[in-house]
């Protein structure tokens, strides 16, 4: 796959779970990765094209500093991925707590506004571009006791398409990949009698992500890409 060598790529949640394999996957294409995540960058392992940042993306404040560090260190941002969420559920929406519900929208969706926000613009500028996010099946195909979460991947979803349609003439494209579970160790944790050989491998994800990158994708815009596994 072409074109990675002199791109950077940022990457939110990039100590997370799934955050792993994907600073990974870019990291072998030759690109430089700005990792970005919450108390990391002293635990991040060395490499000469990995910049680790501190970033607490809740905030604007915190995406434009990011994305303003990724700028000052390598002039350009050639894509944002966007790994950050986060998953509460097992109630009925009526008794779901006001706390989760904005929890879920905190992480789920508007450390997204603030980091397209922040990033978008450069791109622009540029005329080239790759917003890519991380959604949900549960936000195509709401289940019960789930809907604070079901409801801001959805959202997202919404976002990502209605910013492709903004950006479609401008070189820029934004897309959607929408796993169902992903087999990372909390999922594990938090599910030890499920069958995790029928999750999605975080290694598959970000070979997709790597792909949608590309210059290969540039056809692909507004979409949002199951990858479900066999769950």
């Amino acid at each position: 796959m072409s074109g990675f060598s002199e791109q950077t790529i940022l990457i939110t949640g990039a100590s997370g779970g799934l955050g792993a394999a994907v600073v990974r996957a870019f990291l072998s294409t030759g690109a430089t990765v700005v990792g970005v995540s919450m108390r990391w960058a002293a635990k991040a392992e060395p490499d000469p094209r990995l910049l680790a940042l501190d970033a607490d993306l809740s905030n604007f404040e915190g995406a434009r500093q990011a994305v303003t560090a990724a700028l000052e260190e390598t002039g350009r941002v050639d894509a944002l991925v966007h790994l950050v969420g986060g998953f509460s559920g097992g109630k009925p929406a009526a008794e779901t707590s006001e706390d989760d519900w904005e929890r879920m929208m905190s992480l789920n969706l508007r450390t997204a506004c603030h980091t397209i926000r922040a990033a978008l613009p450069h791109m622009l500028k540029a005329r080239r571009g790759r917003i890519l996010a991380i959604g949900s099946r549960t936000g195509l195909e709401p289940g019960a006791g789930t809907s604070a979460y079901n409801a801001s991947k959805a959202a997202l979803h919404a976002l990502i398409r209605s910013v492709a349609a903004e950006v479609k003439d401008m070189g820029v494209t934004a897309n959607a990949v929408v796993p169902s579970v992903i087999d990372t160790p909390a999922n594990r944790a938090a599910m030890p009698k499920a069958d995790p050989s029928l999750w999605v491998r975080p290694e598959a994800i970000a070979s997709l992500l790597v792909w949608l990158a590309s210059e290969e994708a540039g056809d692909v815009n507004g979409a949002l890409i199951p990858i479900y596994g066999r769950a």
